[in-house]
C-alpha cells in the first residue's frame, strides 16, 4: 500500500514543488495517509485546502481504500 501511495504522491509533487513546497509520506495506517507538508506548503494558509481538495482527492481517486489524509 505504501508504494501505491508514494506513486500517487509523485503525481502531486511537481505542482507543490512549483510553488516552493513538497510533501513527505509519514505513514499509512488503517486507511489513513499521514503526510508532512514541507517548504512553502508547510506555512501556507491554504495548506488545509491543498490537503483535502488536492492530495486527498487524488489519492482517493487512485486508491479507493484510502479514507482520508492527515497532516502531521
Amino acid at each position: 500500500m505504501r508504494e501505491q501511495v508514494e506513486a500517487a504522491l509523485d503525481m502531486i509533487r511537481p505542482m507543490l514543488q512549483a510553488d516552493g513546497g513538497n510533501i513527505e509520506l509519514v505513514d499509512v495506517e488503517d486507511g489513513y495517509v499521514k503526510v508532512r507538508l514541507q517548504g512553502a506548503c508547510g506555512s501556507c494558509p491554504a495548506s488545509t485546502m491543498t490537503l483535502k481538495m488536492g492530495v486527498e482527492r487524488i489519492l482517493r481517486q487512485n486508491l479507493p481504500e484510502i479514507k482520508g489524509v492527515i497532516a502531521v
